[in-house]
């Protein structure tokens, strides 16, 4: 992995974290992109010590916010000549409803449009570093979802944790399309549960869902453990040939019947491209 460069978002915290601070200790340079600057310089800090000589970099961005995401893919464009990985990993949960000025639903902008339209950003760079990898971080929070896309905004009706496994379902739907789309480009595309992992995530989702989440961690695994897959499908040899699928500890796992819908995942990425204004 030495001399290779990973663009990975969620990095300040939690499994993006660790698995920024692994990769960086492999070699890796690493160019993250973080919202808060604090936290930012923070992660930074700690990447110099694992990779001395390493230049690393960062980016900031609210990845709510469609112009936002826009302008950071084509900033991180122009200043990499190569991008080797994608991580898409930054992810969040909403106890209400909230709408970004785009006029999305908060947990779908960022957990789903943030994933699409990053990649897309990128897909030059990635394209011309084959054979490169996108890694899209997903979870088991999508069984018992579908996706409604006559209300894709949860406009009739909302609970956050429901909505927050319909945008995990449509990361998976996204990745399966990708490898379909791209897969004579030398570009792999999978996507991950990283298991439930106790980290800061959930905390501030507001009302009593953060105490349920909170609650909840006293059974969750640690972010290094959650970290493992992510580390796993950006670095090993094992995963270089492998697209389309979805991975639990490191290896291939069955996601439920509406994450395999090829259907689906054509109809979201359409809508995707509609609410985005691009086309890969």
């Amino acid at each position: 992995m030495r001399g290779k460069t990973i663009v990975i978002s969620g990095a300040t915290s939690g499994i993006g974290q660790v698995a920024a601070e692994r990769l960086a200790a492999m070699g890796v340079r690493l160019v993250l992109i973080a919202r808060d600057k604090a936290r930012g310089q923070a992660a930074m800090d700690r990447l110099y010590p694992l990779s001395p000589g390493v230049r690393h970099s960062i980016h900031y961005a609210d990845l709510s916010r469609l112009g936002e995401v826009k302008r950071v893919a084509a900033e991180i464009a122009a200043a990499e000549p190569r991008i080797d990985v994608l991580i898409n990993n930054a992810g969040a949960l909403f106890a209400s409803r909230q709408v970004t000025s785009d006029g999305l639903e908060l947990t779908f902008a960022t957990n789903h449009m943030s994933y699409f339209v990053l990649t897309h950003g990128l897909r030059e760079r990635l394209r011309a570093s084959a054979p490169a990898r996108v890694v899209n971080v997903a979870s088991d929070a999508h069984k018992g979802e579908s996706l409604d896309f006559n209300d894709l905004q949860s406009t009739r009706s909302y609970r956050g944790l429901s909505v927050y496994g319909r945008t995990k379902l449509c990361n998976i739907l996204f990745t399966r399309e990708l490898a379909r789309r791209w897969q004579d480009s030398g570009v792999t595309a999978n996507s991950l549960h990283p298991g439930f992992v106790s980290t800061r995530f959930g905390d501030l989702s507001g009302g009593m869902l953060s105490w349920v989440v909170r609650a909840a961690k006293v059974f969750a695994i640690s972010p290094e453990k959650g970290a493992e897959t992510i580390v796993y499908l950006a670095s090993s040899d094992q995963a270089a040939g492998a697209t389309g699928l979805y991975y639990y500890k490191c290896r291939p796992a069955t996601p439920t019947r509406q994450a395999q819908d090829d259907d689906s995942a054509r109809r979201l990425w359409q809508e995707s491209e509609k609410l985005a204004g691009i086309a890969y």
